[in-house]
This record gives structure tokens, C-alpha cells and sequence, in this order.
């Protein structure tokens, strides 16, 4: 991983607003070079917040839609449609309005899916679909991430078998101390394959969280910290949940 960059707004609005705005010209900036785009999307109010203000923008046209593969960092095992799964608010707050080719929207399995409740077979599932071009997880152009309280990103939960895992891509997480206590997550080997890794925060409860992932935690009690991108590592924070990062870090603040 490279060394990571901050960037600190005012407040999360401003962060969603700007992370949008950001994302549309990273995407369309892959898709000149190369033809297609894709992209692993985030729940939480920030990553929804950010699909929010992405579908408002009035370049969002100059995105190719058809040619974007969309991916899911973690998903809660639930059925499909439920309110909490993050397709589900995904859709909700920009699939459904922009013209996407269904075959690259790349969703994982339901509780109630092909798998029945069964999430380590969802899990597998999924690892297939990550593996379906040359046999490898994708070099995401870019892997958006929230990260809580505890510094846990996706559904990688510290000192969890998830955060331990070296070799899958995919894993289905059970037990988790926020509900529903049962989901299915990337590992961070899956997340260090992406080009770029944002992550993105917000709220005094996430200060201690942040300067301790950028100033060397283990990534097994902070799996935070082992969350990077193989070119850029971007941390998006407002001004609270910077509160607290050491003075080696003098962040731009937009």
C-alpha cells in the first residue's frame, strides 16, 4: 500500500457532495483510458449520501453507464429488497435512475437466494464472480469504504476470522457486533487490489478510529489500517473525525 491522503470537509454533506463530484471524474477519467469503469460500492449514510448526490450532478451523463461493472464491498445477509441490505439503498438512491446494464451490476446473493441461508455458499458465489475475467479479483478503478467506530471497514470487524483471512477473497462473516450479525464481505487482500481505496467518515465517535489507522494500528485490531489502494489511498473525513490526527498529517481542508 502507498501512503495514504487526507482530505477534511466541513461537515458530511460537504464530504458526500465533493466524494460525488470526485467519483464522477474518476470514472469517467477510466473510461477514457480504457473503455469500461468499475466500482465497489459502500452502505451506510455516507455511501448512500454520496450515490445521492452523484445521481444529482449534471455530468453524470458523461458516464457510460453501460460500460461500469458495480461491486459490493460487504452486503447483509438478507432477503432480497429488505431496506437494510446496501443494494437495496444502492438502487434506491442511483441504480434504478441511471441506465445500467443489469449483467454488470454484480450483486451478493440474498438470505432468501439461490443459496437459501446459507452465507459461506453466497460467499463462494461471489469470490466465482470476482474471478470471472482472468481467474484474479478485479483492479477496481475505485473501492469506497465507510469505517466505524472501532475502525472496521466493510464487514472486517477487528480481531474477527474475517480480518485473518489471507488467501479468500470472499467471506461470510457471522456473529458481527452490529446487526444483523450475520453478512458476507470482501477480506482485505480483496480490498488491496483496488487501483484506488477511499474511505470515507464522518462524527467525533470516529476520531480515535482514524488517527490511530493513519499512524501504523495493527490491522488486526483496526482493520482500517490494512485498507489501501494499490496506487492512491484516499481518507475522506470531516472536521470531526480529524479531530485527533496528529500534527504529521497537515490535511487540505476543502
Amino acid at each position: 500500500m502507498n501512503a495514504p491522503q487526507v482530505v477534511v470537509h466541513r461537515d458530511g454533506d460537504l464530504l458526500a457532495a465533493a466524494t460525488a463530484a470526485r467519483l464522477l471524474t474518476r470514472l469517467i477519467d477510466a473510461q477514457a483510458a480504457r473503455g469500461t469503469a468499475s466500482l465497489v460500492l459502500t452502505g451506510g449514510r455516507t455511501g448512500t449520501a454520496v450515490l445521492e448526490h452523484l445521481r444529482a450532478l449534471p455530468g453524470l451523463a458523461a458516464v457510460d453507464w453501460s460500460q461500469v461493472d458495480l461491486y459490493w464491498g460487504d452486503e447483509r445477509f438478507l432477503p432480497a429488497g429488505h431496506p437494510d441490505r446496501n443494494e437495496t439503498q444502492a438502487r434506491a438512491a442511483l441504480l434504478d435512475h441511471i441506465p445500467v446494464d443489469p449483467a454488470r451490476v454484480h450483486v451478493m446473493e440474498p438470505s432468501d437466494g439461490r443459496f437459501g441461508d446459507d452465507p459461506d455458499a453466497a460467499a463462494s458465489a461471489y469470490a466465482e464472480v470476482l474471478a470471472a475475467g482472468d481467474g484474479s479479483v478485479p483492479e477496481f478503478d475505485v473501492l469506497l469504504l465507510g469505517v466505524g467506530e472501532e475502525g472496521h471497514v466493510a464487514s472486517i470487524f477487528p480481531d474477527s476470522p474475517a480480518v485473518h483471512e489471507g488467501s479468500l477473497s470472499v467471506v461470510a462473516v457471522r456473529d458481527c457486533p452490529k446487526p444483523p450479525p450475520t453478512r458476507v464481505s470482501l477480506t482485505l487482500p480483496a480490498v488491496r487490489r483496488a487501483r484506488e481505496v477511499w474511505l470515507m467518515t464522518t462524527g467525533e465517535a470516529k476520531a480515535v478510529a482514524v488517527a490511530a489507522a493513519l499512524t501504523g494500528a495493527d490491522e488486526v485490531q483496526l482493520p482500517a489500517a490494512g485498507a489501501g489502494g494499490q496506487g492512491r489511498t484516499l481518507w475522506l473525513l470531516d472536521t470531526t473525525a480529524a479531530s485527533k490526527i496528529p500534527d504529521l498529517y497537515t490535511p487540505p481542508f476543502a
